[in-house]
């Protein structure tokens, strides 16, 4: 059975130009190449902004994060911040994917945006990935004076695997009780490891399918069952940010997305949940459909009125 009839039919030519991905540790170097020259050769928006590089102190020592800094051109002292993880599967991707998002990002919110170029599968399975993610944290909270941001006011985002660490960073930030992180905002994030059974009848036929979703958490988590690997598996959301969630009816991911939403909700934690009807996971590549300067429209709304708390 195809679900192509549910797609919205804005979406249908990404459908049918989105190349079926084989994931494979042997695939992965060209796969790699390819994301980086693609994210290289996207247009950028002429925006009065600054991109940098910065290296972060890992805490390990020797080794550094690279993250890419992106911030207005005039920054207004105690700004807002999003530290942001890209997607792709944990297994592919690099800030610069984000880039012309980050940008406006910066321009509209006024706000420093830091990017983090965390480690990958399957050289680096979890924790790895994560003990960078938490790093880069600690580096905002700790240079906060020095960037002219307002630590109380530091939101995290990321899409889909970055989803998935973005919440999985809220987790670890509160059971550590080091340092705070006001928002998450979650765009199709991979929240649980466990796929579904018996499987949704129309989810993961396009852009992102079952067998993908499979390699990428077996090479990532290798066996872990850990809730700062996948956020569903903690036992307890209270006291966690306020969390925006979004995500596209035909997502593999949109029962898990609804049912943690649920359960943030029933944990007393304040929660926006949008499911994209006829939308796949991916879908915002089709950058001019409709439905998708929707969602980019929804991510400046939401993100705008938790960073003005």
């Amino acid at each position: 059975m195809t679900t192509r009839h549910l797609v919205d039919p804005e979406l249908l030519p990404l459908v049918d130009a989105f190349p079926l991905m084989d994931l494979s540790p042997e695939t992965l170097p060209a796969l790699r190449a390819r994301t980086a020259a693609i994210a290289a050769a996207q247009m950028l928006p002429d925006l009065a902004v600054s991109v940098r590089d910065v290296l972060i102190p890992s805490g390990e020592t020797g080794r550094q994060v690279r993250c890419l800094l992106v911030a207005p051109a005039v920054l207004s002292d105690k700004a807002p911040a999003i530290l942001h993880f890209h997607g792709g599967g944990h297994i592919l991707g690099l800030p610069e994917m984000n880039r012309a998002q980050l940008m406006q990002w910066a321009d509209a919110l006024a706000c420093l945006v830091l990017s983090v170029d965390y480690r990958l599968a399957p050289e680096c399975p979890f924790p790895g990935p994560m003990n960078d993610a938490y790093a880069a944290l600690r580096w905002l909270h700790e240079t906060a004076a020095e960037l002219g941001i307002d630590a109380a006011r530091i939101a995290v985002s990321g899409e889909s695997a970055g989803g998935a660490m973005a919440a999985c960073l809220c987790l670890m930030a509160r059971d550590r009780g080091e340092f705070a992180i006001a928002f998450q905002h979650l765009e199709m994030p991979r929240l649980d490891d466990r796929l579904p059974d018996p499987p949704n009848p129309v989810t993961g036929e396009f852009v992102w399918r079952t067998e993908n979703s499979r390699f990428c958490r077996d090479v990532y988590l290798a066996g872990s069952v850990s809730p700062y690997g996948s956020a569903a598996r903690a036992a307890d959301l209270a006291g966690l940010p306020p969390a925006y969630l979004m995500v596209g009816s035909l997502d593999l991911f949109v029962d898990e997305c609804l049912a943690y939403a649920g359960r943030l909700i029933r944990a007393g934690v304040p929660v926006e949940l949008i499911v994209y009807p006829g939308c796949f996971h991916g879908f915002r590549l089709a950058r001019d459909a409709t439905v998708s300067r929707r969602a980019s429209d929804d991510n400046l709304r939401a993100l705008g009125k938790a960073l003005r708390r």
